[in-house]
């Protein structure tokens, strides 16, 4: 494999979404590996604040602006972005990107990989179920491997996308563990302090993108109950998104505003993890919440929604606790149950720790995507 020859990484945009955030670590280590990586966004969502932690850690980032999937122009833009810069493989991630980086790149004969990060589905909207049949077809047709990021994403797409069962493999996303180890009390409190959080209490976090499906809404709902046993606990959410605003609204309902904090959007998620004692994610759909990978890094005990791919990461009262999604009740007394029960908690951490490193370290995940990389190089080789 020519390892000079670029990599390109295409997404949509580089917001702060779930498969937005993810890239870093992944592109970090595949550098590291000795692939040559560039990364081409297609529109500008809030700011792209990832493109700039893509560029602080030395990875190349082009903008193919791509308003619309229907403008006439987009695929001759980006296949004068794929000539000029001679990919031997284009991975994609996302809508547009699959549709028009997938096409584009098979006209030009280099290979491609496609990341299914999402359960997507049918909607009323009639645009957003044509560009899902749309991308559908193009991955099934013209897509030489395609990635699922959990097994119930892969049957998802298997059975509704009517996707080639020879082409979709399961690769769990993984998290660097070290970068979840390396804190101490002093950083710990120092944080606190910044973000005004009680020195004296359990913290609850959530982190995510601020969106109605991450049930975030039945975590504020729960809140009280919680607080009515545990009056000093403190909700903080970490993420930013459109949904915001209703659910601070929400929070002003409770009269509970002193015992939540929202961080918005950061960069700084171990540290956070470090200093909380209990990772919540409501969610009532995912397909693989690379968040909770993440608190498993950090031994934080979980509560989250038995929903999509999370059971492939939490196994029931093993190493987290899974309740029913959009179900307040059960939140609040699972979260009780972490914080009052230590005996548990201490067994829950422990097999977390030991989950995260058999299955959800990045180094698994680097090995097996470079064999990936090599394979497609391999068989392609005579046309590049």
């Amino acid at each position: 494999m020519d390892k000079k020859r670029p990599i390109i990484w295409m997404i949509d945009s580089l917001g702060p979404g779930g498969a937005e955030q993810l890239m870093p670590t992944i592109l970090t280590h595949l550098k590291d590996t000795g692939f040559n990586i560039r990364v081409c966004t297609l529109q500008v969502r809030l700011g792209n604040p990832i493109a700039f932690e893509l560029e602080r850690i030395g990875l190349p980032v082009d903008l193919v602006h791509i308003p619309n999937l229907r403008h006439p122009l987009n695929i001759f833009r980006i296949l004068e972005y794929l000539r000029f810069h001679r990919p031997q493989i284009v991975h994609t991630q996302l809508e547009f990107s699959d549709i028009l980086g997938t096409l584009a790149a098979k006209i030009l004969g280099i290979p491609t990989v496609a990341t299914l990060h999402t359960l997507d589905g049918f909607t009323d909207k009639h645009s957003a179920s044509w560009r899902l049949k749309l991308r559908w077809f193009i991955l099934r047709v013209f897509c030489d491997r395609i990635i699922a990021v959990s097994e119930k994403t892969r049957i998802h797409h298997l059975e509704s996308g009517k996707l080639g069962s020879d082409q979709v493999i399961t690769l769990y996303n993984g998290v660097d563990i070290l970068r979840f180890k390396n804190t101490n009390e002093s950083q710990r409190i120092h944080l606190k302090q910044a973000l005004n959080l009680p020195l004296d209490g359990p913290i609850i976090i959530t982190v995510a993108v601020l969106r109605q499906p991450k049930g975030i809404q039945n975590m504020i709902r729960a809140l009280p109950a919680i607080l009515e046993i545990i009056p000093n606990a403190h909700y903080l959410i970490v993420g930013d998104g459109a949904y915001g605003a209703s659910l601070r609204d929400l929070v002003a309902t409770f009269n509970i505003q002193n015992r939540v904090t929202f961080a918005g959007h950061r960069t700084d998620i171990p540290a956070l993890l470090a200093c909380s004692d209990l990772f919540v994610l409501p969610t009532l759909k995912d397909a693989l919440p690379t968040v909770l990978i993440e608190a498993l890094a950090a031994e934080k005990p979980i509560v989250a929604s038995d929903v999509g791919g999370v059971p492939e990461i939490i196994e029931n009262e093993v190493n987290g606790l899974l309740v029913p999604p959009d179900d307040p009740s059960s939140l609040a007394k699972a979260c009780l149950q972490m914080m009052k029960n230590q005996e548990q908690t201490k067994q829950i951490i422990l097999a977390g720790s030991e989950i995260v490193k058999q299955r959800f370290s990045i180094d698994v995940q680097i090995e097996k995507l470079s064999k990936v990389y090599e394979e497609l190089s391999t068989s392609h080789g005579s046309q590049n």
